[in-house]
């Protein structure tokens, strides 16, 4: 696997580093990690690389290793997205890029065309969905367990736009990519998305339409940081969504609730081995990697180590990357969309910023606006 970006400088870098290897499925093997040469040479020392597998241009780098790369990922900021993926897409090389895609639907539909005209293939990165638990989750839904689903709370509170960065008292510095709003509020393209991934995820559901209100309240005023959104989904789910920058205490206050017929379930990123069951009798359960009864987060797999001993956000990426070296070795659909549903496709990131859309015209408008139509399986 070759990398464009994630430099050791970069926000993400190092934890996709880790990811790829962690269950010795992937190789990084040489990459075109930063403009400049010096960061580029510190990270091709930092991943035991020569300094022949370094480059500061990604066109050098996909002649020299033309025809020797299972896949290259793409981890440049999110601007920059949607030329870099076209650019490998037509080299022939499977494509793997972090959220979001790209900026705009306009984008994504650019990009599905290349794809579909190279006959390539193209995943996305959703890492939460690499948690064992969330993966119980979807199995347990879709069996019934929680019967006919009636609604779903998600949301994904963070901290850095309106706390303090040190002492004395000094702003937060965030890449300057994201102190800009395009299109869409970058606040929408980096948790939004990931929101709208995690309930398609393990309720099998698509949304429909949306009412949303947008602010801005920690220190950068020039961006949207704050979102709350209503959403009707198919099969006549309701959903909340509240994500944003702005709420002190929370780190990363990553939850999902859904409320069934039969029963509920609860989990938070920041506890990620458990999951809070309810059921009709008022019985709450806690399962964990341990539980007899689990049927998916006990699986080997999902045990490097015995329960008792906490698995955890880079664990659950390495999941995620287990399930991209066996994509990127299938006959899958070039729609990136594995057999278990488990891997990202365009179509998923295409119909998640059209959510992002809608959300953002509801707020200007004070209405109810539909989402695109839906164009890929869960």
């Amino acid at each position: 696997m070759a990398l464009i970006g994630g430099s050791l400088q970069s926000a993400v870098g190092r934890t996709h580093h880790i990811a790829a290897r962690m269950d010795n499925r992937w190789r990084i093997v040489c990459g075109a990690f930063s403009r400049s040469p010096h960061v580029c040479s510190e990270t091709a020392d930092a991943l035991s690389l020569p300094a022949s597998a370094a480059f500061t241009d990604y066109h050098e780098m996909l002649h020299r290793f033309a025809g020797r790369l299972a896949a290259v990922c793409v981890l440049v900021p999110t601007p920059q997205h949607a030329e870099i993926i076209c650019d490998v897409l037509q080299a022939g090389i499977p494509v793997i890029t972090e959220k979001s895609l790209a900026c705009s639907p306009a984008e994504v539909e650019r990009i599905i065309a290349v794809r579909d005209a190279a006959q390539g293939k193209l995943a996305v990165t959703f890492n939460y969905s690499g948690y064992p638990a969330i993966r119980e989750l979807r199995q347990m839904i879709a069996e019934g367990r929680l019967g006919s689903l009636i609604h779903v709370a998600a949301e994904m509170p963070q901290e850095g736009f309106i706390r303090w960065a040190g002492r004395p008292f000094q702003l937060p510095q965030p890449q300057p990519w994201r102190l800009t709003d395009g299109r869409l509020p970058t606040v929408s393209l980096d948790l939004g998305v990931h929101l709208h991934h995690l309930i398609g995820f393990v309720t099998g559901q698509h949304p429909v339409s949306v009412t949303a209100c947008q602010y801005s309240k920690g220190h950068f005023s020039e961006v949207t940081d704050s979102v709350h959104a209503m959403a009707r989904y198919t099969d006549s789910l309701s959903v909340d969504l509240w994500y944003g920058k702005c709420f002190l205490g929370c780190a990363n206050g990553l939850r999902i609730r859904v409320f069934g017929t039969e029963g509920s379930a609860e989990w938070l990123q920041m506890q990620p081995e458990v999951l809070q069951l309810s059921d009709r009798c008022g019985r709450i359960q806690l399962l964990t990697r341990s539980s007899t009864d689990a049927e998916v987060c006990g699986q080997p797999r999902y045990s490097r180590f015995k329960p008792g001993h906490p698995d955890g956000f880079l664990e659950a990426f390495a999941n995620y990357y287990a399930d991209l070296a066996d994509w990127v070795q299938s006959d899958t659909e070039q729609d990136g969309t594995a057999a278990d549903g488990g891997i990202a496709s365009a179509e998923m990131a295409l119909e998640g910023l059209q959510m992002m859309e809608a959300i953002t015209e509801s707020s200007r408008c004070g209405r109810w606006v539909d989402v695109g139509q839906h164009a890929y399986a869960v």
